[in-house]
């Protein structure tokens, strides 16, 4: 588990009352600066940028014309080892040519100045994680199977047809509404009660609030979204809650007997904007993460408890820039090469506090950790989701469509055609491997978790090992959106392509746009660039007993292609109600393809689909013909 034996200040101590964050969100409370030298903590708190990749690259030309450089071997020879090596003895080389100028001058600033030319950095500092415990190994492992005991024991006394009440965060989110389409035919679960946030409904103009819709009535809404009716529908009940509050903000007369009722918490709820700043990351992911915790430390101890055990959800990226490195699913270690977004630096924290509570508190807990959720492994389905993966096939599906329409003024044209390149460039490295898992196979694995009591104490990576490629991804876009995407390298897309372009808007006017291109490059071109981590994977069959053979990624990705062309018209339908008419629609599409073809849809070629799929919908209206 990775679980150190240290003592560490409790997070905990930095909290202010129940309802407000934290007084003291320094990562410094997780993270020690240490000297390299004298192997000791410097003092002063930690600033969440230093913890991130771009604040320790693009500083000089000769660093950038350098991982421009291994960016080309990378691709030429297929070999990040070697490259990664040769980068290192050229670094080894210019600092040992620094040292020489000191020597011959006698100065060390004529060294320090040497250094500053040839643009090499030599961190006086690194980077640790605070150990989160005082126990042995031994001690640690003692009290895991403890706690596995007793949940293997909570879950026998619920006797052989156990009829699970599972408290759920995050349902209305892509992950959580996937989890209520499975559970509604899961037999084992008998009840699950969604913490949801009401929601204000505001004037677009006044920005004041005209009504708060209630859980219950958001939750309404959502089930019949989903399809999910009847009995089914009955097994549902939402309660108004907010993660960031304490006992989630569940009113003090649902309480008492949640407590008593509640077999499993499963903590799903989580910001995935990659661009938010420092301080909402960590209100949605760490606190959040806090209270959950808590809620379930009290369910857990409260008199009578048929409870069993909490199921927290991180990400397989708490690991960090590894480079090319395994991202073990027992350890977590600080980065090497630093974090790419304040998304993965909290959900390592949150992941860190949940730690804590195993074997601090005793809390009966297993971590999940999914790669980069996708649409349904067979549909595309993403429930009207447009973020992350889906965001740049967006971009690139309506670029197309304006490219092939392009005309008007003089001005229009050139914008369209300044837009037009943008949208269609995909800052990657031709070597760059992306872990993509669909969104049925990590729903599969939290309700597997569920009866797995082996699994507590453990991180579980429900990732793949057959990951696939940037110049894969553009491959496909190609044939499926009709859009010819170029892969741009990350570096000179950083430093040179995206300013101009955010330049050249600016100055056509374009302001919101401009900040469009601004993000894309810092949101996406990290995830592009060569030396990805390889996320392990095992757990995941060992722990929860998951079928061995994990998505076929490629023919995921082209399903979501798909899904995203035809049913959300590159998300120009963006009303939920009829996002979720359609893709009932185009379920019924898929099987009966699948039926009459005897063939899976990702192996049909893109034209043949789209006949084949015109024969059944009316492509226009999407309704059935």
């Amino acid at each position: 588990m990775g679980i150190s034996t240290k003592s560490a200040p409790d997070a905990r101590e930095a909290q202010g009352p129940a309802d407000r964050p934290p007084r003291d969100i320094s990562p410094s409370r997780y993270i020690a600066r240490i000297d390299r030298v004298l192997a000791e903590e410097v003092p002063g708190l930690i600033e969440p940028e230093e913890l991130l990749v771009h604040a320790h690259r693009d500083k000089h030309p000769i660093e950038i014309a350098a991982q421009f450089l291994a960016s080309r071997l990378v691709r030429m020879t297929r070999d990040e080892e070697t490259v990664r090596k040769s980068l290192r003895a050229a670094h080894d080389l210019g600092m040992r040519l620094a040292a020489s100028v000191g020597s011959a001058t006698g100065s060390r600033t004529a060294a320090r100045l040497a250094r500053r030319a040839l643009g090499l950095v030599e961190r006086d500092v690194v980077f640790q994680y605070r150990e989160p415990t005082h126990l042995s190994e031994k001690q640690v492992r003692a009290r895991i199977a403890r706690l596995q005991g007793e949940a293997r024991h909570a879950l026998e006394a619920l006797g052989a047809s156990p009829s699970f009440k599972v408290l759920l965060t995050g349902s209305t989110g892509f992950l959580g509404k996937e989890i209520l389409v499975q559970v509604a035919d899961d037999p084992r679960i008998g009840e699950v009660v969604a913490v949801v946030r009401p929601e204000a409904v505001r004037d677009p103009k006044t920005r004041r609030t005209l009504r708060v819709i209630p859980a219950a009535e958001r939750g309404a809404l959502l089930l019949k979204r989903l399809a999910i009716v009847g009995a089914k529908a009955r097994k549902f009940r939402f309660v108004d809650g907010d993660i960031e509050k304490a006992d989630l903000g569940i009113a003090k007369s649902e309480l008492a007997g949640l407590r008593e009722t509640l077999t499993h918490v499963v903590h799903c709820a989580a910001s995935v904007a990659f661009d938010d700043p420092y301080e909402i990351s960590y209100r949605a992911n760490v606190l959040g993460c806090l209270n959950a915790l808590e809620f379930s430390l009290g369910v857990q101890g409260a008199p009578g408890s048929r409870f069993v055990h909490h199921v927290a959800i991180e990400t397989s990226y708490i690991h960090g820039r590894k480079k090319r490195s395994i991202a073990q699913e027992g350890a977590l270690v600080f980065p090497r090469h630093f974090y790419n977004n304040y998304y993965e630096l909290t959900k390592a924290m949150a992941s860190i506090e949940t730690d804590r509570a195993l074997v601090s508190d005793g809390l009966r807990v297993t971590q999940l950790l999914p790669s980069i959720v996708i649409g349904h492994t067979r549909t595309g389905n993403n429930r009207g989701d447009t973020k992350v993966l889906n965001a740049p096939l967006n971009a690139f599906g309506r670029a197309a469509e304006a490219l092939a329409e392009l005309g008007g003024e003089a001005r229009d044209r050139l914008r369209a055609l300044v837009v037009g390149r943008i949208a269609t460039t995909f800052p990657a490295d031709r070597s760059a491997e992306l872990n993509l898992v669909p969104v049925d196979r990590v729903v599969t694995g939290i309700l597997a978790a569920l009866t797995a009591p082996e699994a507590i104490g453990a991180r579980i990576h429900l990732a793949t090992d057959n990951r696939i490629r940037s110049e894969e991804i553009c491959r496909i876009t190609e044939e499926e959106l009709g859009v010819r995407v170029r892969m741009s390298d990350p570096t000179l897309s950083r430093n040179l392509t995206l300013p101009l372009y955010k330049a050249l808007l600016l100055a056509m006017g374009d302001h919101k746009l401009a900040s469009v291109v601004e993000k894309l490059g810092s949101i996406f071109g990290v995830y592009g660039e060569w030396g990805q981590p390889i996320h392990d994977v095992g757990n995941d069959v060992r722990l929860l007993g998951l079928p061995i053979r994990r998505p076929e990624t490629a023919g995921s990705f082209r399903m979501l292609c798909r899904h995203n062309k035809y049913v959300q018209e590159f998300a120009r339908v963006r009303d939920a109600d009829e996002v979720a008419r359609r893709e009932r629609v185009w379920e019924e599409a898929i099987e009966a393809i699948e039926y009459d073809t005897g063939r899976e849809a990702a192996a049909i070629r893109a034209r043949e689909f789209r006949q084949l799929l015109a024969d059944r919908v009316e492509l226009r209206s999407f309704r059935p013909r």
